[in-house]
């Protein structure tokens, strides 16, 4: 692994659900690649967690990655939870079914080639390029 890449995402609702849009810029050696992508019925979280998935799973070899994110959701999810999920059967303590399993294990999936490490930044911040991350989510959401 001697590429190291740093990923900043994002995602944004209209509404919670609603259609929604996410957000990915990728920065590899002084170049930089923008991603983003649409859903007509979402939430927030789903794609918080697609900003990832789509950014990891553009990345063509593995590397040494720097995710930077607002979301305590995503990080938390799978750095904390995910293990706990998994040996429960894919249920959270109380039970019931983890929410967007399919995400989550597709997020475990594309991460294991790499080297990650999480870097949760504060949104809505100024910190420019999650608000380049944000501006990207929200402009993938078609104007009604």
């Amino acid at each position: 692994m001697n590429d190291i890449v740093d990923i900043y995402t994002d995602g944004a609702c209209s509404g919670n659900p609603g259609p929604g849009g996410w957000g990915a810029l990728l920065r590899i050696g002084g170049k930089e690649k923008e991603l983003s992508g649409y859903a007509e019925a979402t939430t927030n979280n789903r794609m918080e967690l697609m900003a990832v998935i789509k950014a990891l799973e553009a990345l063509k070899k593995p590397s040494a990655v720097f995710i930077h994110t607002d979301s305590r959701y995503v990080m938390d999810g799978l750095t904390k939870w995910l293990p706990r999920w998994k040996a429960n059967g894919w249920k959270t303590a109380d039970k019931k079914p983890v929410k967007n399993s399919e995400l989550w294990r597709a997020l475990e999936e594309a991460t294991l080639r790499h080297d990650v490490v999480w870097r949760w930044v504060a949104g809505h911040s100024g910190h420019a390029e999650n608000e380049r991350a944000d501006q990207l989510a929200r402009q993938a959401i078609p104007s009604r």
